[in-house]
């Protein structure tokens, strides 16, 4: 457990343009929504004595998405807390080596170092001027893109939880970056990838994508991006936990289509892969 004054730190203020209907109606945090579900445990217990076994499945399902909830928000403000109070601020360096001293005793949601160089290495070598990544968590990935962009490269980064964001975005400025560097979407990934043209200057294209959010939603996500023609050609996908059975449709279809996709490599369940461009193959 960490002091209670790893807690107690100055908030930074943070430019985020709100919808008005989003403004109107704010949505809920993870633990908010984890305990209104927890608390209607009896009603469930209940209406499964009535109802049966197939109620009692839905009802085991939604008590574990619950509990997965809570315990995403939690490991969040754990990590954005440690790095926030023990990172000097202002050197991206520094906020990567808090994060890894972190995850040497605590879980997070972060890619950790072993995959984090291979994302250095590709983001080295591909000079991408426009990333997106999808999934933002407490910004770890962020920082390690943001520091190797060059001066036109930009970052669009992606996660569905405004909460998270908010803590995203406050470690990426900690680390020294500024907003014409980046832009943070507190959205889900589906309505980030509709929106994208705005994003983009005119012939302007993707030139690497992360996709490190939900696994199951890697097929529906890439869809849309081959749809939207906001992929440039050879723009490169990395896509983290790709070997678990969510993970599946994704690679059956990226595999089926070896005219569209060219796999590259493979490590701890990130994979590389290269957009070459629409095909006939549907």
């Amino acid at each position: 457990m960490f002091p209670h004054s790893l807690f107690m730190f100055p908030a930074v203020k943070l430019h985020r343009h709100w919808q008005i209907d989003a403004a109107a109606f704010p949505p809920r945090s993870p633990v908010k929504m984890s305990l209104l579900l927890v608390a209607s445990l009896p009603v469930m217990v209940i209406a499964t004595v009535r109802y049966g076994t197939k109620l009692l499945g839905f009802c085991r399902n939604l008590l574990t998405q619950a509990m997965n909830l809570t315990r995403v928000a939690v490991s969040v403000n754990k990590t954005h807390a440690f790095v926030f109070s023990n990172c000097t601020h202002g050197q991206a360096y520094s906020v990567l080596e808090t994060f890894h001293l972190y995850n040497n005793t605590y879980s997070s949601l972060c890619i950790g170092q072993v995959k984090g160089d291979f994302l250095d290495e590709v983001v080295s070598r591909v000079a991408p001027r426009v990333v997106l990544e999808l999934g933002m968590h407490c910004g770890y990935s962020s920082v390690r893109i943001l520091r190797l962009l060059g001066p036109a490269g930009r970052l669009l980064t992606v996660e569905k939880d405004p909460e998270t964001a908010d803590k995203g975005e406050e470690i990426i400025l900690v680390a020294g970056f500024k907003h014409p560097q980046f832009q943070v979407l507190a959205c889900a990934s589906a309505e980030a990838i509709a929106g994208l043209r705005t994003h983009l200057s005119d012939g302007q294209g993707l030139d690497l994508v992360l996709m490190d959010h939900s696994a199951e939603q890697y097929l529906p996500d890439l869809l849309a991006l081959e749809r939207s023609g906001a992929l440039s050609p050879g723009c490169v996908l990395l896509v983290n936990h790709i070997l678990g059975p969510e993970g599946r449709p994704f690679l059956e279809h990226v595999q089926a289509r070896p005219q569209r996709y060219t796999q590259r490599r493979q490590l701890e369940g990130m994979m590389e892969l290269t957009w070459n461009g629409p095909s006939e193959l549907h």
